[in-house]
């Protein structure tokens, strides 16, 4: 973990999130600028800079199921759901810590921006 990361500041339990989803290798919590009803940020526990320093797939997996149990838990699986990794800043990564936005809860629209 890195010690002035906000993602592991979190994980830390240094700052609180608005946690939704917890387990032994990622944190899922609420955006505090969401850009739909529903805007959840899974973070794997390890810090990983970005999308290209994923190493492990098991991990990327878990991230993604992650967004899918919660898509079904907080309903919006059903209807359609949209979920993000920025990378770099190019890609629209604000903080560098791999993290994937699941967003729902009204129709997106294309292209994203």
């Amino acid at each position: 973990m890195m010690s002035d990361c906000l993602f592991c500041k979190m994980v830390r339990g240094e700052i609180e999130p608005d946690i939704v989803f917890e387990n032994d290798h990622v944190l899922a919590f609420k955006d505090i600028n969401p850009q739909a009803p529903v805007h959840v940020l899974i973070i794997p526990k390890r810090h990983i800079t970005t999308m290209n320093e994923l190493d492990d797939v098991y991990l990327g997996g878990e991230i993604l199921k992650t967004a899918a149990n919660l898509a079904k838990q907080l309903d919006i699986a059903d209807d359609g759901y949209r979920t993000v990794f920025n990378c770099n800043s190019n890609g629209g990564q604000a903080v560098y810590h791999l993290h994937l936005h699941l967003l729902g809860g009204r129709q997106m629209t294309w292209p994203p921006g």
